[in-house]
């Protein structure tokens, strides 16, 4: 699956083929990329329940094509006034699981607000619309939903909300069967009403707030009330020609701008795409950028980040004499979660929107708030109980988070937008995708397509490992194992990787989607 579909003027691309739809039909309605956008957003949040949903976060990149400009919107949320260190005295850290990881405040609805009333053209009801007929009616289930329930089969069941929601009639529903979530729908339809403010202020939000309190939660309405997202300017590098755009922290975003920084110090169009020389300089830059991330990255308000330093050529080019070609270098990462859903959206004036969402773990929490359908989101279990540590747990605090949507930019104009799901291996595939399109000459489904890796510690696991498509010859995973590299040779196609997807600009002005095969996307061009 190597071919990308081409569109003429529009373009949407997401992790699951309904929110595309919806996404598309927004733009044949009239309305722009940003509204196409959180239309697609909210879809996610139903048929993609697993990944993401209202309870979680979200950060977007918006370039706006009357303004010319390129603007990010944080959207994730802080934790409450009142959570503190002494609240998980005898833990040594906080559970993944269960409410007391349902400490920040969730950041999605803000966004989707903040978004539509600084870009977009229609209303929050209009763009709610269709993710408001998939929970209500239904739609077919995923494979992707249906093995990421079988596998959490325990944790769905640890609250009673959460069984009603995803284990209907207390089983694992079948692929492809009608999967429905009627107070979802009904939460969403008072939010197309009411808007923003009640999620936060108003009715909703105190629904919201009851149900964790009787479960023991720590957020208060005040909580609620205070949260705000905030527009920032992104943060840039150069890379061949074009210039590389993140959210700045507290996302890992810079992670994927330093490796391509270190990167550029080798010429990779003199490197066969595959080959081990390939696969050992990507991972070795990545882990160096991994120390200095896993070293700074929080709250910015609460900690300097040496933002200048990091992102400095001259700092790149010290960490790329430090690459040895014939030996893998040992570095330790912090395990993350990986239930994440990106997308984008160009449309035929010029704007584009790459944005990011998500719950943290396979369906968050695991605590669903009474009947608002919502699965609150796990992501405040990341921050560290230790008073040293940079992203220790304080209150008013936004986590290191793992969240990074990208968009490059060539001759002032969005030419590449990209992302994918898959925490710690978000900027690996990241930086995977993108060398392969512009050093390689790529089109972005094939270089999605192509064979991908991750190394590290993911969900716990403590390990350095460097998981591998078994695509990959032989003789290169032998290869990379001889200079040190822990290879796990994985399944061909396999889901650990993530699901990526990227739009990308030619000189014609033809706009060419690529999706993810490991997931259940499309690409819908127009």
């Amino acid at each position: 699956m190597n071919k990308a579909v081409v569109g003429t003027k529009t373009m949407v691309v997401s992790p699951h083929y309904l929110a595309s739809k919806a996404g598309n039909a927004i733009l044949e309605k009239g309305g722009n990329a940003f509204d196409a956008a959180v239309a697609v957003s909210a879809c996610l949040a139903v048929v993609y329940p697993h990944m993401t949903g209202l309870g979680g976060d979200s950060f977007w990149l918006a370039y706006s094509a009357e303004n010319d400009e390129i603007n990010s919107y944080n959207g994730s949320g802080r934790t409450g006034a009142g959570v503190t260190r002494d609240q998980y005295e005898g833990y040594k850290s906080i559970p993944f699981r269960g409410i007391q990881s349902v400490i920040t405040v969730p950041g999605m609805v803000d966004s989707w607000g903040a978004v539509l009333k600084k870009y977009g053209k229609m209303s929050l009801a209009d763009v709610l619309a269709p993710a408001i007929e998939y929970a209500s009616g239904g739609f077919p289930l995923s494979e992707d939903h249906h093995v990421n329930t079988a596998k959490n089969v325990d944790v769905l069941k640890q609250d009673k909300d959460m069984a009603a929601v995803f284990l209907p009639e207390n089983r694992v529903p079948a692929i492809n069967e009608r999967f429905i979530q009627l107070h979802l729908a009904q939460t969403l339809q008072q939010l197309a009403e009411k808007g923003r403010d009640d999620f936060y202020k108003g009715a909703l939000a105190r629904k919201i707030v009851s149900s964790l309190k009787e479960k023991g939660g720590l957020l208060t309405l005040e909580d609620f009330s205070a949260h705000k997202g905030s527009w920032e300017k992104p943060l840039e590098t150069t890379y061949r020609g074009y210039t590389m755009h993140q959210v700045p922290p507290n996302s890992q975003g810079f992670v994927g701008l330093m490796a391509l920084n270190i990167l550029e110090n080798f010429d990779l169009a003199d490197i066969q795409h595959g080959s081990y020389e390939y696969y050992h300089l990507l991972v070795e830059a990545l882990k160096r950028s991994f120390q200095d991330r896993n070293a700074f990255l929080t709250d910015p308000d609460f900690h300097d980040i040496p933002l200048e330093k990091l992102l400095s050529k001259s700092y790149a080019k010290e960490m790329a004499k430090e690459i040895r070609l014939d030996q893998a270098n040992d570095t330790l990462t912090q395990p993350v979660g990986s239930d994440t859903a990106h997308a984008a959206v160009v449309d035929a004036e010029g704007n584009a929107v790459s944005f990011i969402q998500s719950l943290y773990f396979e369906f968050g929490s695991g605590i669903v708030a009474g009947d608002t359908g919502i699965t609150m989101q796990n992501r405040g279990s990341f921050f560290s109980l230790d008073s040293d540590h940079v992203n220790c747990l304080e209150p008013k605090k936004r986590s290191f988070h793992t969240l990074m949507p990208a968009m490059a930019m060539k001759d002032g104009k969005p030419a590449i937008l990209y992302g994918t799901q898959g925490g710690e291996g978000q900027p690996q595939t990241q930086t995977a995708i993108i060398t392969r399109m512009i050093d390689y000459g790529m089109n972005p489904q094939q270089a999605i397509s192509e064979p991908r890796f991750v190394w590290g510690r993911t969900w716990g696991e403590d390990t350095q490992e460097l998981k591998i498509e078994s695509r990959v010859p032989e003789q290169t995973t032998e290869k990379l194992a001889a200079a040190g590299h822990i290879v796990n040779r994985v399944e061909e196609v396999d889901k650990i990787m993530g699901h990526a997807n990227a739009i990308v600009r030619d000189e014609q002005g033809f706009l060419h989607g690529g999706v993810d095969p490991r997931g259940d996307g499309a690409a819908i061009g127009r």
